[in-house]
């Protein structure tokens, strides 16, 4: 008979899960529980779930404030009611308006004011909320005639002294103050806490009447008991009749695009299977929707990867939903969807990050109406973790911050530091926070579009980027029914959309990067694969990749497709990705190497579990579970599914159906072992498969237009390597590249024939107005003719003008930098900025000037000038070095080492961070020779702490050379970066 709980999921304000509210209420044998988060809604279903499960009856409302002032507290009385709450609650959020003192005048709320606040007269379904330390003040007011009005306010925020403790400190949090300055009037009473009945009768006075009354208002709410039956958008043609019979014909229409014609029976009988299940578990709308989206997106030119277990689907595939052919590649449709599975698919859809909000926005205004919202970006619950914690807890207790990064070394290594006192509870409560709902952010992409207004269902809050989203996450809309369309953002499709308008821009030839088949027969792109020569290419380009396509020699689609999956940490980690390349490297031992039975189950690769699909195989033909549990293992795999109890429940079955079949116990556990090692990362072969597609399209564009296609991923600033290393490619690939020019560059990099100019966006320091103002000036007046006529025309500041000279972006005048930077300083002399000349002030207001004879430029220092600027040199980096004369192995010549000691002088690239079964450090290192090759490094724990890499830098590489499958590693014995020239010392 509480009316106003507090979860944790009233931010910064409530400390009990809603597991723990539930468990609470249970102990103390209550029998009815309104949940009121403060200004949220995100606990809502939870809740209801939890509260049935114990025999609870729940009621779902929302405790409405301004800052932590209660204004009214709205109780749903049903499915409208919650509507009805929603649309006030989302109203003033998005608006930022604060809430009235008075509720708006509700047809299915019951509405409770405090006792506090007043009023006159009440409407029918309105009370007033005594709190047991107002009872005897209310005996005594004129309510005391309508106590048929009240109704008991006990808060119910927390459980323990602990749990208050942590009240106070969210509050602190919240506020930005310390703890010593928290006001009583900025947090919870200390007594706003579950009772059980007894306690609460005393609490009353014995007021048992007014017990009595909440009770009854309790009873009077009933949340819809449907609530599970989440209505997802349908009707798109008015009936679900005309929308399947729709869909039959664009998957007709699209099978004899993509197949040709006649189809075969086994098209036409795969493409009506899946009919039968779209149809039977009503996602005809949801196929309909998707086919919209991206038919959208080819009108309008965007790229799009549609992938994800959706990728299973021919049906999908006739509707260019995705570019994977399941029947070539044998994907089976119940993977996506199948009559077991309860939870709703849904397809992940990629797009360029620079069109994806476009495609959110398309969505937006075609599904809702004039009248109601409909579709809403889903919701992450963003929680606390314990060295943002520690940082919070820190300030709230007054420490400096010495001593809080103090204690976050602290809780990663323990070692010489011992926290005091006040260090020790702020790590105490930083654990009890920890995992805490701390506010709430955006999903990667996920969008619901639901048939009743959206507002049934959650309130929505509006952040910065313009879209609403839910208050519930991402589990509860899949628990509730909610399918969503995933509607994502890369930048691998940027640097593909990029390279096709550049390729036609520089060489005048339109491509059609659509053409999969040829692409997948293409040599160069072979080529490529098999040497791991994959900079820039999508998802194919990281040191692992390059190494583990190296080892396999893999130069055909379906080695890719396994590539993608094999190279997760899942099979990494159970020692499969070296099995897998073993048994893909000698054919005459696969058989013998694998179980008979994984074997024929998994012929493609080689007995080995690759794919998630593989895990339901296993679990159904080798343990005997049905297709529902063998999902059951394959979804508390993926990290979205929460329900542990019935994930062991499924993993008991495993062994103990295992042993009915007459499985070696031996064997059946080892089984587990792989499938337990795929937790969290294994890949769907159809992602695999659309990602290997991707990858194939930037394979394409690089093996045959490797100057466009780097410009392309240059310009998106996205990719696993640095800018620089990008640019070293597209030098080794043939290109002459230039620094920013005055003339010549734009603000993105640009390229004419085979000379790259850098776009004025890689100037550190050059502010965009001033490159603004150069590109307007160029296009209206004509390119410049000298350092005084740059001047004369752009409003610049000296130091400005100085990151263009250092630069030598001025380098078409007839003088030296030094020369330049003489007449820089004499024409502007040292004027932070100037007033823009006409033309007239341009012929005659300019003084000439006589530069002194200077030394000759040394080109050190022009590589010090772009490390300084871009932060990465276009000259040769070896030149900095102060012994330039060091002996040393090149990368090409190393496979005539192996097994001995070598040195090589290596430029760091990159460096990827690990940690043994130990807990220890180790690295794994790529470099660049002086050549421009690639160097790959492993470096041992002992390395590691005797000689640390200690950032970017050129290295002196010591150790010995080892080979594996053909691919070459140093395995460092020593490593000592390398000092550079300074001219000071000259």
């Amino acid at each position: 008979m509480y009316i106003n709980c507090h979860s944790y999921f009233s931010f910064k304000y409530g400390t009990m899960s809603i597991s723990q509210l539930v468990k609470e209420a249970k102990s103390k044998s209550i029998d009815a529980l309104a949940l009121t988060d403060i200004n949220c809604t995100a606990g809502v279903y939870p809740f209801l779930k939890e509260a049935k499960a114990a025999g609870i009856h729940p009621v779902i409302g929302i405790d409405f404030r301004n800052g932590i002032e209660q204004q009214y507290i709205g109780l749903a009385k049903n499915h409208h009611g919650f509507l009805e709450i929603n649309l006030h609650l989302s109203f003033h959020k998005r608006k930022n308006i604060p809430f009235p003192k008075r509720a708006p005048k509700w047809q299915h709320v019951a509405i409770i004011y405090p006792f506090s606040q007043q009023y006159s007269e009440l409407e029918p379904n309105e009370y007033i909320g005594i709190h047991p330390d107002q009872i005897k003040k209310a005996l005594r007011s004129p309510w005391s005639q309508q106590k048929h009005r009240w109704v008991l306010l006990q808060p119910a925020s927390f459980t323990t002294q602990q749990s208050f403790n942590i009240h106070r400190l969210l509050r602190c949090i919240e506020l930005n103050i310390l703890l010593s300055k928290l006001p009583p009037a900025a947090q919870a009473n200390k007594t706003d806490q579950l009772y059980n009945l007894s306690d609460l009768v005393d609490r009353c006075e014995n007021q048992y009447w007014l017990l009595q009354n909440t009770q009854k208002l309790l009873n009077s709410c009933n949340f819809f008991e449907g609530y599970q039956k989440v209505h997802n958008k349908k009707g798109i043609l008015g009936t679900e009749e005309k929308d399947l019979e729709l869909l039959r014909e664009l998957a007709y229409n699209g099978a004899e695009s993509r197949y040709g014609t006649p189809l075969s029976e086994n098209q036409t009988s795969r493409i009506e299977k899946e009919l039968d299940i779209i149809r039977q578990k009503d996602f005809v709308s949801y196929f309909l929707i998707n086919y919209d989206i991206v038919k959208y997106a080819r009108k309008k030119g965007f790229y799009y990867v549609g992938r994800g277990s959706g990728a299973n689907s021919i049906i999908a595939y006739c509707l260019f939903i995705t570019d994977v052919d399941p029947i070539e590649l044998d994907l089976y449709f119940e993977r996506f969807i199948n009559l077991y599975r309860s939870s709703p698919p849904d397809f992940d859809i990629d797009f360029s990050w620079r069109d994806r909000d476009e495609i959110i926005e398309y969505i937006f205004n075609t599904y809702n109406t004039k009248k109601a919202e409909h579709v809403c970006l889903l919701a992450t619950h963003n929680t606390f973790q314990v060295n943002s914690a520690i940082r919070e807890l820190g300030k709230v207790f007054g420490l400096p911050k010495t001593d809080i990064e103090a204690l976050i070394n602290y809780v990663s290594k323990p070692g010489h530091y011992f926290p005091d006192k006040i260090g020790e509870l702020v790590l105490k409560y930083s654990h009890l926070i920890h995992g805490m709902p701390n506010h709430l952010s955006i999903h990667a992409g996920g969008i619901l579009i639901s048939q009743h207004p959206i507002h049934y269902y959650t309130a929505t809050d509006l952040p910065p980027k313009g879209f609403p989203i839910t208050h519930f996450d991402m589990v509860t809309a899949e628990e509730i029914g909610f399918a969503k369309f995933d509607i994502l953002s890369q930048r691998g499709l940027g640097h593909i959309k990029d390279s096709l308008e550049i390729i036609h821009q520089n060489r005048g030839i339109k491509v059609d990067i659509h053409q999969i088949a040829a692409f997948k027969k293409d040599p160069k792109i072979k080529s490529h694969l098999c040497k791991g020569h994959t900079i820039g290419a999508f998802y194919v380009e990281s040191p692992a990749m390059r190494m583990l396509l190296a080892k396999l020699e893999a130069d055909e689609y379906l080695g890719l497709v396994a590539a993608s999956s094999i190279i997760r940490p899942g099979v990494a980690r159970s020692g499969m990705m070296r099995e897998y390349i073993l048994r893909h490297r000698k054919p005459e031992e696969r058989k013998s190497r694998a179980h008979p039975i994984l074997y024929d189950l998994m012929p493609e690769t080689y007995g080995i579990m690759v794919y998630q699909e593989d895990v339901i195989k296993v679990a159904h033909h080798f343990a005997g579970l049905s297709f529902d549990e063998a999902d059951v293992l394959r979804r508390g795999m993926s990290g979205k599914f929460r329900s542990k109890t019935e994930f062991q429940r499924v993993k008991e079955s495993f062994f103990k159906k295992s042993l009915e079949k007459g499985r070696d116990t031996k064997v059946t556990s080892e089984v587990w072992f792989q499938i337990e090692s795929f937790a969290g990362y294994s890949f769907a072969k159809g992602h695999s498969a659309s990602f290997a597609v991707e990858s194939y399209q930037s394979l394409y564009l690089k093996a045959h237009f490797p100057l466009e296609f780097m410009v392309g991923v240059i310009n998106n600033f996205g990719g696993f390597y640095r800018t620089e290393f990008y640019i070293r490619e597209l030098m080794a690939c043939g290109a002459n590249v230039e620094p920013p020019h005055i003339n010549e560059s734009i603000y993105l990099t640009s390229i004419q024939g085979k000379t790259v100019y850098l776009g004025f966006i890689h100037l550190k320091y050059l502010q965009k107005d001033v490159i603004n103002t150069i590109l307007n000036s160029r296009q209206l007046e004509g390119p410049f003719s000298d350092l005084k006529d740059f001047i004369s025309r752009i409003n610049i500041s000296l130091e400005q003008l100085l990151i263009l000279i250092r630069i030598d972006a001025f380098r078409f005048v007839a003088k030296t930098k030094q020369a330049l930077l003489w007449e820089a300083h004499f024409l502007l002399n040292k004027q932070k900025t100037k007033i823009p000349s006409t033309h007239l002030f341009r012929q005659f207001g300019l003084r000439d000037m006589q530069v002194p004879i200077l030394e000759k430029n040394d080109p050190r220092q022009d590589i010090l000038d772009q490390l300084e600027i871009m932060e990465f040199p276009l000259k040769d980096p070896f030149l900095l070095l102060k012994n330039n004369d060091i002996p040393d192995t090149k990368a090409k010549d190393i496979a005539q080492y192996i097994g001995k000691e070598i040195q090589i002088v290596g430029y760091l690239v990159t460096v990827k961070y690990t940690r043994t079964v130990k807990g220890d450090t180790m690295n794994f290192g790529t470099f660049l020779d002086r050549n421009g090759d690639w160097i790959d490094t492993v470096h041992f724990p002992p390395i590691v702490k005797k000689s640390p890499l200690t950032g970017k830098g050129i290295y002196l590489l010591e150790g010995k050379v080892t080979e594996e499958f053909n691919f070459y590693t140093l395995e460092i014995s020593s490593c000592q970066r390398l000092s550079y020239w300074n001219a000071a010392e000259e």
